[in-house]
């Protein structure tokens, strides 16, 4: 479904690069150059004492650098000057803003996932999650990336078997899925097909940019969510 065109936001005018098609913004990578949607990217803007800072949620004000959503490219922007080509100003860039920017994007989809739990669309719990795919609940496997194989692999061809096709989201811990939703460990979820399984999915896309997203290695017919 084409999403609707939405205007070009005036808190970010003047960043280089803005352009804006039927898919929303779309914002130059600083490293790499390509043009992508913002939602595949993360923004970059200046604190007061000119430290880069990672603006996950796109809403800080004043001029931003945007990077592709990836490790690699952060680190290189990081390396080679590309922060303080883009702001056109002498920058500090923080050891380990990588990593940062990974634990906010993994703030992110856990604050998803939270607001998913409030709103009644997600079910949490093997037996749960394996009954609510027999009646006909579709939606987004949530599978811990510690989680047994066994388990794992009976959910997901249980719901292989139900239905033409299934997103598996596997890049979380148990523990880290357990503090989204305020448990100490959750191994299996379902985030029902819906608004917030849409935006959850652009979250992971970005998270997975920075860490492994082991469900392609665990069932090979999977693409990337």
């Amino acid at each position: 479904m084409t999403k609707p065109h939405r205007k070009s936001d005036p808190r970010l005018a003047g960043t280089a690069g803005d352009t804006t098609d039927g898919e929303g913004p779309v914002r130059q990578c600083a490293v790499t150059r390509e043009r992508l949607a913002q939602t595949e990217m993360v923004r970059f803007v200046l604190s007061p004492d000119m430290v880069v800072t990672p603006d996950i949620n796109a809403k800080l004000p004043g001029r931003g650098v945007w990077v592709k959503a990836d490790r690699d490219s952060v680190a290189l922007a990081a390396a080679k000057g590309a922060f303080a080509r883009g702001f056109k100003e002498k920058v500090k860039v923080p050891d380990g803003l990588v990593d940062q920017v990974e634990d906010l994007l993994l703030k992110r989809c856990q604050n998803i996932l939270g607001m998913a739990k409030k709103a009644g669309g997600v079910i949490l719990g093997y037996d749960q999650v394996k009954d609510a795919l027999r009646k006909k609940t579709h939606g987004i496997l949530l599978e811990a990336s510690d989680g047994a194989e066994d388990g794992r692999n009976k959910v997901y061809f249980l719901a292989k078997a139900l239905y033409s096709s299934v997103n598996v989201a596997g890049a979380l811990s148990s523990v880290e899925l357990g503090m989204a939703f305020g448990r100490e460990r959750v191994i299996h979820g379902l985030i029902r097909k819906g608004a917030i399984a849409k935006t959850w999915t652009l979250a992971y896309r970005r998270l997975t940019g920075f860490r492994e997203a082991p469900e392609l290695n665990w069932f090979k017919d999977q693409d990337r969510t």
